[in-house]
């Protein structure tokens, strides 16, 4: 990846994530990265192209930390919660990125929200195969309810409710039998 084009994200990243996606104009992103106009064009088609870039990036660092956790099968869900949890009650949490972008890219055939979807049959996916291998009765059904108490901590963290994040994630780890 190209200096320019890191630069480019790496503003992009911070502005969509601080101030919302349509509240940012491209000429924003040109500016604070220090690049000229072309060299965003011949980085990026469009805004849209750069939205998608900015949340394949964010769907590849979730990926990556998530597989450093330690733990298989309940434990490993465990851990994903618990950074979850101490995420969303962090500083400068603002919710999810993918639900964020979501809100704002309503048409469900855009380009945005394919990368939010498939971020989301993901994680549903990675918390389906750790319940199949904990033995779980009904690992699709409970993978469903823990991708929505993910959810449900995402916002509540976005809104800095600490008490629902926390009830969130006892909803999410009560789906394990654990707790």
């Amino acid at each position: 990846m190209s200096a320019a084009r890191e630069r480019l994200l790496d503003t992009a990243t911070r502005l969509f994530y601080a101030e919302g996606i349509h509240t940012v104009g491209i000429d924003r992103i040109i500016a604070e990265a220090g690049i000229a106009k072309a060299t965003f064009y011949r980085h990026f088609k469009t805004k849209d192209d750069l939205v998608v870039a900015y949340l394949t990036r964010e769907y590849d660092r979730q990926r990556t930390a998530l597989a450093q956790l330690p733990g298989a099968g309940v434990a490993n869900i465990e851990a994903v919660f618990e950074q979850l949890g101490a995420i969303s009650c962090g500083p400068g949490f603002r919710g999810c990125p993918f639900l964020n972008a979501a809100v704002e890219f309503a048409d469900p055939a855009h380009p945005v929200r394919a990368v939010v979807d498939d971020y989301r049959d993901w994680f549903r996916e990675l918390m389906a195969e750790q319940l199949r291998a904990a033995g779980h009765e009904n690992p699709d059904r409970a993978a469903r309810a823990l991708l929505l108490a993910r959810d449900g901590v995402a916002v509540s963290g976005g809104l800095a409710d600490e008490e629902t994040v926390r009830a969130g994630i006892r909803a999410a780890l009560a789906q394990l039998g654990t707790r």
